[in-house]
Formats: structure tokens, sequence, C-alpha cells
């Protein structure tokens, strides 16, 4: 059996909006900046030949200190946002996606402690993140992660990472803990 596609919600519904923020546990506020700075984070990507558009950005909520592995939380009250957008290249195999160039910025920037992921597209309906972007935001993210997914009229849908990635490998599988 076919899993059900999500439900593509109103981008522009304050009552939807607001369903959405208490579902997920996200401020009104931190829902807007997901969205505008996912949708600006598109207008960086590099795609010559697909002409495929993605831009991603992570809001986290914690630092690690790179000397002393100390955590610590943001000093902003929504936290951290961190962009990213897709990089192709002539040799397809190494394009890297929204979603990972903005892991790969936010993991070695210290941040962790990730509360939710938006990507932003120029289709509808909303694309999801693909499958190897799906196994990369697991490393680094609780299962109950929301992420949200824009269309090109900020039209969306929204699913936790284990929707996306159902019987995910993680780091828990390797013996690490608290690596999200």
């Amino acid at each position: 059996m076919a899993p059900q596609t999500p439900p593509i919600l109103n981008g522009h519904s304050e009552t939807v909006i607001a369903q959405t923020c208490q579902t997920y546990n996200l401020t009104p506020s931190e829902f807007a900046q997901l969205r505008d700075r996912a949708v600006a984070a598109k207008a960086t990507s590099y795609s010559p030949y697909s002409k495929f558009r993605v831009g991603a950005v992570l809001l986290s909520n914690g630092k690690v200190n790179a000397v002393t592995g100390e955590r610590t939380t943001t000093e902003s009250s929504e936290g951290t946002y961190t962009p990213g957008a897709n990089v192709e290249n002539a040799s397809y195999p190494v394009t890297t996606c929204a979603e990972r160039v903005a892991f790969g910025r936010a993991i070695t920037e210290g941040h962790r402690g990730f509360k939710a992921v938006a990507v932003a597209t120029d289709i509808s309906p909303p694309a999801s993140p693909c499958g190897m972007c799906r196994q990369f935001i697991r490393e680094f993210c609780e299962l109950s992660m929301p992420i949200l997914m824009f269309d090109k009229d900020e039209n969306f849908s929204v699913l936790r990472l284990e929707d996306l990635l159902p019987l995910s490998f993680g780091p828990d599988q390797m013996g690490i803990e608290g690596s999200a």
C-alpha cells in the first residue's frame, strides 16, 4: 500500500498556520522565518543544469563548543537559522542538495538541537527531501522533528522525520546517544 500523501495546507491562512504551529511546537514568528528564509535560500541555488531550485533552512536552539564539547542554548529566544541551497555539478552525482548544504554548514558552525527544517521549491505540490537527505537529517535530528515543505505559492505540507523515513537507521543503532 502506498503511503498517504500529506495534505497541502494554505500558507496564507492564519488559522492553518496557527494550528500547524501548535501541533509542531513552533511560534508563528518561527514559522514565518522558516518559510521566508527557505524561499530566500532558494534564490541562492546554483542549478544551471536542472533549473530545479531548492532552498532549505534549519532552526536550531543549541551550540556545541568545539573546544570543550559543552552544549549551550542559543542567545536568541527563537534560536539560530541556517540556510542552504542546492549546488549542482556537471557530474550529477557530485551535486549537493540544499538540506545537506544547510546541515553541513550548521554542524561545522557548532549548531545542535534542531527544532525544525523547512524546504522551498518552485513547484507545486511541495517537494520533500530526497532519500539521501532524509538519512542525512536523521543523523542530527530527533525523529519527531517537523519538516515543512513549501511550494511555489508558499502553500505547504508538513511531516515529522519519522513519517518521511520510517524504520530509519541512525546513530542510536550504532550505540551513539545524543547526536540529535
